[in-house]
This record gives C-alpha cells, sequence and structure tokens, in this order.
C-alpha cells in the first residue's frame, strides 16, 4: 500500500516549487504592462487629455486630497498618474 502522507508531500513540493512561482512571474508581467500603459498614456497632457485637461483642476485636485495624494506644488498631470495609480481604473482591466 503507497504511503499517502509521502504523495501529499509530493504535491505539495511541486506546489510550492513550480506553480506558485510561475503564477507570482505572470502577477508580476501583468504590472509591469500596467505600469508602461500608464507611463505611454501620461507622457504628455496632450496623450491624456481626457483626463488632464478635460477635467477641472478644482474636481482633480479636491478628488486626490480626499485620496490622500499630495498635491501642493505639484503639476496636475502628475496628480492625476498618482490617482489613477492609487484608485486603479483602465490600465489594470485585462
Amino acid at each position: 500500500m503507497p504511503d499517502l502522507h509521502k504523495r501529499h508531500f509530493l504535491k505539495n513540493l511541486f506546489i510550492e516549487s513550480v506553480v506558485k512561482p510561475i503564477a507570482a512571474f505572470k502577477s508580476g508581467i501583468k504590472e509591469v504592462d500596467i505600469n508602461t500603459n500608464l507611463d505611454k498614456f501620461f507622457e504628455s497632457y496632450e496623450s491624456s487629455y481626457a483626463l488632464t485637461l478635460n477635467y477641472p483642476d478644482e474636481i482633480i485636485i479636491e478628488t486626490a486630497r480626499m485620496e490622500g495624494v499630495e498635491v501642493e506644488g505639484r503639476e496636475k498631470i502628475d496628480i492625476v498618474r498618482d490617482l489613477i495609480k492609487k484608485k486603479g481604473g483602465y490600465f489594470d482591466k485585462r
């Protein structure tokens, strides 16, 4: 009769040494893709028009303050980028 304890050990070893690292790698790749897309979107005010120039400054600044994003002495494009990173958005939908 086979020793089920050894079988359970080998199954867990496989999960810990193969399955979990692959999942973590895929998660890392996804995060890099999201950050790359986000950086491209915020390269300029023209490319990020829908979020930076289209909304009044007061709305963006008030929203940023409510979410705990620093606004003093920063450009609008940087504030909006931090809001998107903090709250998520289009870039993390896959």
